[in-house]
């Protein structure tokens, strides 16, 4: 696939600024839409040779295309060209979380990735909710963005599936392979290629959340599969032992999102939601408690 010059008009109507990502099924350019003057994403994929990824690029179109919540990017355009087939989503600059905290070097505030995980719950809920449910798949640190005003968005549905198996596009860096996975972030029945639902989604959920919170990745599901099964000890460490900040309760609601039987999970998005507010609650009054005690000692 040869790459897109700068300046290059597409459709006559989206002029190429520069490369911003490319991995093994296209490539994602910064472009600005001529028409209404504002900065796209423009994602291209070559299908050609692959009938059945050119099926999937257009589901993923489709489906992303209904959908409308705050924390998923927004579809503006779909189209062919020649042998390429495009995707046009609204455009959100700065790095992703990842990069972010590699540069902080420590984790974010708690508060602000409690504040991040309600509304990731709250997207996960609507896609899984919807008909037919979507998976995403891919959620990772290197897939969420933040807004100028501190708003977690999800970006990159190349693993979505919906309920009857449908993979709507592969992973960059798959090799045009419908079948894809980041190791540390993915659900053993996702590396094993059993299936994959909501439960899945909240695995990987809870591995991001793990990582934002201690600044630490989670062990892989298939390391600690095996150490489980040779009687040694699950070789995740509980948050709270990780970040002092972060109290037990908060620590074992992700820990049974990154259950490594999916039976054990969550069942639901808004189950995890629910636990984790009470959870985040029950903090906030211990803290304040132990506040008020502090001060009436100072007192006397």
């Amino acid at each position: 696939m040869k790459q897109i010059s700068p300046n290059s008009m597409i459709q006559n109507r989206y002029l190429v600024v520069q490369m911003i990502g490319k991995g093994g099924m296209g490539e994602v350019y910064l472009a600005v839409d001529q028409r209404l003057g504002s900065a796209v994403a423009l994602k291209r994929t070559m299908f050609k040779e692959n009938p059945e990824l050119g099926a999937a690029f257009e589901r993923e179109a489709k489906i992303l295309g209904r959908l409308r919540h705050p924390v998923l990017t927004k579809v503006i355009d779909h189209f062919i060209e020649g042998n390429d087939q495009y995707l046009v989503m609204e455009h959100i600059s700065g790095d992703d979380v990842g990069k972010r905290l590699e540069s902080a070097a420590k984790p974010f505030p708690l508060s602000w990735v409690m504040f991040w995980a309600d509304q990731l719950l709250d997207a996960l809920n609507y896609l899984h909710s919807h008909e037919p449910p979507i998976i995403h798949r891919d959620i990772k640190p290197q897939n969420l963005k933040l807004t100028d005003e501190n708003h977690i968005i999800l970006l990159d549905f190349g693993l979505s599936k919906d309920s009857s198996g449908q993979t709507v596009a592969s992973r960059p860096g798959a090799s045009g392979s419908l079948v894809g996975y980041t190791p540390h972030f993915a659900s053993m029945e996702q590396i094993r290629g059993t299936g994959t639902d909501s439960r899945s989604d909240i695995y990987s959920l809870s591995a991001t959340l793990y990582q934002l919170m201690t600044n630490a990745i989670p062990a892989d599901a298939l390391s600690r599969a095996d150490a489980m099964l040779s009687d040694q000890k699950d070789p995740i460490i509980p948050l709270s032992d990780a970040n002092p900040e972060i109290s037990p309760a908060v620590s074992n609601v992700i820990l049974k999102g990154l259950e490594v039987s999916k039976e054990k999970r969550f069942g639901t998005a808004a189950e995890m939601q629910k636990a984790l507010r009470m959870a985040h609650s029950q903090m906030q009054n211990q803290m304040s408690a132990e506040t008020q005690v502090f001060n009436v000692g100072d007192i006397h």
